[in-house]
């Protein structure tokens, strides 16, 4: 029997995560039938490889997803909110990777190792959302234990590398580097402090109850996705001088009581999770050993023992693939497999 193939679309095909989602589809060996590269005007005519071959970049318009059957969205949340609908409208399911509908109720917000029912949601607006690469990363390794034990509340603090920012905050941390080992004038654009050398408990805007837009993000998403409204959910999100990876420092506390052998039985057969955790050999997950891989990493696995059922963990994942491209395309494959 012939592999069913696909109509594919990466919307904001010529950014970081738009490359990844065209390098991803390729390395996973996607039943794509034609791929179709959609970004901005100031794009068009580009070109970029897949498969061997050179795709010329399109303008993204509402007529460009006319036979397309998913489309992978890494354009920002304001054409997602313009083109989405009208993708969605030609009969083409979305995959969008903004903020723009994942609080939406009628929008499934999906990491595939936590909720991968969800997706049948998608009938209703024809649009999923993908989460927050740091929530992305923390449901990996929390979902296997909230399933057994339920969990009663997260206080996660987040070291977030400047690649969530994009590639312009990547250049600025190399131009303050340079600048700094060279005794000259530091250029500052992308971020409102030096990130060199720093690090920035700030990210995106402040909201009127202290906490920054990105830290209500893992609070409320962690809620939906894990279909339990009374988790309690606090997070501290920081801006460090990492090019790629995100890093986590989550302590939980449990409803039920645990053993640590379960605990990290239940970590080692979770899907899309490496334990990385021998503190005898200094072996745990740092953002170098994650960059570049699709598997989240977890380590300095410990009871806490200032609480009952109190659990620690350090969890790194590259927020560009797993926190962004590969999550948009394992739901893409869940899709094709079982819904289209």
């Amino acid at each position: 029997m012939s592999r069913k193939m696909f109509n594919i679309a990466v919307a904001g095909a010529t950014g970081a995560v738009g490359n990844e989602m065209i390098r991803g589809l390729e390395s996973r060996n996607f039943p794509v039938k034609n791929l179709k590269l959609l970004a901005s005007k100031r794009s068009v005519g580009r070109t970029l490889k897949f498969q061997g071959e050179d795709i010329a970049v399109e303008e993204l318009t509402a007529e460009a997803f006319k036979g397309v059957d998913i489309a992978l969205f890494s354009a920002g949340g304001g054409p997602s909110l313009e083109f989405a609908p009208k993708a969605a409208a030609a009969g083409c399911v979305v995959v969008d990777n903004s903020s723009a509908w994942r609080m939406d109720p009628e929008v499934p917000l999906v990491v595939p190792e936590a909720n991968a029912h969800a997706i049948a949601g998608y009938v209703k607006k024809g649009i999923i959302a993908n989460p927050n690469c740091s929530t992305i990363q923390m449901l990996v390794a929390l979902t296997p234990i909230h399933r057994k034990y339920g969990i009663r509340r997260i206080v996660v603090s987040t070291y977030q590398a400047v690649s969530g920012t994009g590639k312009k905050a990547i250049d600025e941390l190399l131009d303050q580097t340079r600048a700094m080992l060279h005794f000259m004038d530091v250029p500052r654009k992308v971020y409102p402090h030096r990130i060199a050398f720093n690090c920035l408990p700030q990210i995106d805007v402040f909201l009127e109850n202290g906490y920054t837009k990105e830290e209500m993000k893992m609070v409320n998403e962690t809620r939906k996705i894990l279909e339990d409204s009374s988790i309690g959910v606090t997070a501290t999100t920081v801006r460090v001088p990492v090019f790629y990876s995100h890093s986590e420092a989550v302590n939980v506390e449990t409803r039920e009581a645990f053993s640590m052998e379960d605990i990290r039985s239940l970590l080692a057969s979770a899907p899309g999770l490496r334990v990385v955790d021998d503190p005898a050999s200094q072996r745990y997950p740092m953002p170098m050993d994650a960059a570049g891989q699709d598997d989240t990493l977890v380590g300095r696995i410990r009871k806490d023992e200032s609480i009952e059922n109190g659990l620690n963990l350090w969890i790194v994942a590259d927020n560009i693939r797993k926190g962004a491209a590969t999550n948009a395309i394992q739901i893409a494959e869940l899709l094709a497999e079982k819904y289209l």
